[in-house]
């Protein structure tokens, strides 16, 4: 038994371990266990003044504070799903409003903003010899319809001449799209022939958008290569000089640059499968850049080139993201179960196209789960029930030889073999269930589908905790009555602990979203069912002489 109960003290230490793990990643800190793969850091190739070229190195490192306030028009596109506002200056995404997300005052979630929260931009431009146009030369707007109407696209174009080499930057809006289609029209009426470089990046600064007081998620920029796939990193990393991250995309090869927080993410996606690279920075205090650059071409006197990028902005729902871009999904975070997390998702999307309700559909995901457990549970169940039964026996064994242990494990195992008892028996079944939780968990927190999704009666978002504390109450009150089906400890300090742990539990769940509590109830509820009706089928055998 003392055998059990440590195992059982591993497993929950191990849990508890696994769980700390992916708070740290969440949080940005060093993994300890699975650190993320990444390359070398990156060269000095991203240094301010090469990132950008020519641009005025005060213009390109704008403090937060210089940025909040807009130098130019403000032009407000509105679509079906969004708001969108450009500053005329460097024609510049300088708002963005996602007008089917709100936030609890009722207000559109705000993705790109320029205020006193802080900021969050799109910008765009041209690098090369000389001068060019870039996000800080002003912009004239064409005249044109500012709202999508019934109208299934809506075109707008901005253009500025620098040195003689015209830019003309045009945003295509689309109905009941997150993505935004931009075109580059480059016209060269210079003298001479210029080579410029695209450049398309998101900044903004390094505020986190915290989940919750209790738990955090990651906010940061984020790299997509073929070569390193999807690579994170964190502002703190930035801020200590060490960020690694893959410079380039192959020619030929997809690649993307992005910005992520909890539930929502934004990214450059050029169309031009030519080499490109990447550049990650810290460009003043607290305000950060990722971007792309890529190469235009020779351009003569007197002609014109063109480039195209999508640039995405909207929540994370991973079908969607499927068909934007390969990798794109990844924005959504699983941490390192993802193998487990994608499929547990997938499943539960399917049961809501045939459910209708989030929270019934996790009950039935959570129902399933159980299914597919049950004999490993129902063993689990059947081994601590035996052991139980067993209990007497075990505290007489103590006593008698309480000063030889050696003799008393030996007592112990003969009398585990002649009662075919397996005393690890509850523990493995166990052990095997918990990277299920730890990738639910990610799934119910990851999912934007639950951000205001209701269950019923008192909960109206699935993805904020209980109001009322009525789930974790319930999870309490079940947690109790699993602790008193099992064996009690001999030990009275373990008894003590065994009783304060649903306590202490339920204490910190009622910080979780209510979508995870109402998860681990109902599973708890089941988990007392089974367990209850294994009891009552298992006879305890007569008390040997």
């Amino acid at each position: 038994m003392d055998i059990k109960r440590t195992l059982l003290w591993v497993v929950l230490t191990l849990s508890l371990v696994m769980l700390y793990e992916n708070w740290q990643r969440a949080h940005g800190g060093g993994a300890l266990f699975f650190p993320a793969l990444h390359t070398q850091s990156a060269p000095a190739a991203a240094d301010p003044a090469k990132a950008l070229g020519d641009v005025p190195k005060a213009a390109a490192n704008a403090a937060p504070a210089a940025a909040a306030a807009p130098a130019g028009e403000a032009v407000v596109i509105t679509t079906d799903l969004l708001r969108v506002q450009f500053d005329s200056t460097g024609a510049t995404i300088s708002e963005l409003d996602l007008l089917a997300h709100h936030e609890k005052d009722g207000k559109p979630v705000k993705l790109f903003h320029r205020d006193r929260e802080g900021v969050y931009l799109a910008r765009s431009g041209l690098i090369g010899q000389g001068e060019l146009p870039n996000h800080t030369v002003p912009f004239s707007v064409a005249p044109g319809n500012r709202s999508i109407g019934t109208a299934e696209q809506l075109e707008v174009r901005f253009e500025a001449e620098k040195n003689g080499v015209t830019l003309a930057k045009v945003y295509t809006f689309h109905r009941g799209s997150y993505v935004i289609d931009t075109r580059f029209e480059i016209a060269n009426n210079s003298s001479a022939a210029i080579s410029p470089l695209l450049y398309v990046e998101l900044a903004r600064d390094g505020s986190k958008v915290e989940a919750s007081n209790f738990y955090s998620t990651f906010t940061g920029p984020v790299v997509y290569t073929d070569a390193e796939k999807f690579q994170k990193v964190d502002f703190a990393t930035i801020d200590k000089g060490k960020a690694k991250f893959d410079t380039s995309a192959a020619a030929g090869t997809p690649g993307w640059v992005g910005m992520v927080q909890h539930y929502f993410a934004s990214a450059w996606i050029p169309q031009d499968k030519a080499k490109r690279d990447i550049y990650l920075e810290k460009i003043d205090n607290n305000f950060y850049r990722v971007g792309m650059q890529v190469p235009l071409g020779q351009i003569e006197p007197g002609a014109k080139a063109a480039a195209s990028a999508c640039l995405f902005a909207g929540p994370q729902q991973e079908r969607m993201l499927e068909g934007i871009a390969p990798g794109l999904e990844l924005v959504k975070d699983y941490g390192w179960l993802t193998i487990i997390a994608k499929p547990l998702f997938w499943l539960l999307e399917k049961l809501h196209g045939f459910i209708g309700n989030w929270g019934w559909s996790i009950i039935a995901l959570t129902v399933l789960i159980k299914l597919v457990f049950f004999p490993l549970s129902a063993a689990s169940y059947k081994s601590m029930a035996k052991m139980k039964d067993l209990q007497p026996r075990l505290t007489a064994m103590r006593e008698r030889y309480k000063g030889d242990p050696k003799k008393m494990n030996q007592a112990m195992m003969e009398m585990y073999k002649i009662e075919k008892v397996n005393p690890l028996g509850g523990c493995f079944p166990i052990l095997i269930q918990i990277p299920v939780f730890i990738a639910l968990y990610w799934v119910l927190l990851a999912t934007v589908e639950m951000r205001g999704a209701p269950w019923l009666g008192w909960i109206h978002d699935l993805s904020a905790p209980d109001p009322f504390y009525i789930l974790p109450m319930n999870m309490a009150v079940s947690m109790f009555i699993q602790t008193k089906l099992n064996p009690t400890p001999t030990d009275p300090i373990q008894a003590k602990v065994m009783m304060i742990m649903p306590l202490a539990f339920s204490f910190m769940f009622f910080f979780f979203p209510a979508g995870l509590v109402l998860y681990w109830v109902v599973n708890n509820i089941l988990s007392i069912a089974q367990q209850w009706q294994i009891s009552r089928m298992h006879k305890a055998p007569a008390p040997a002489a």
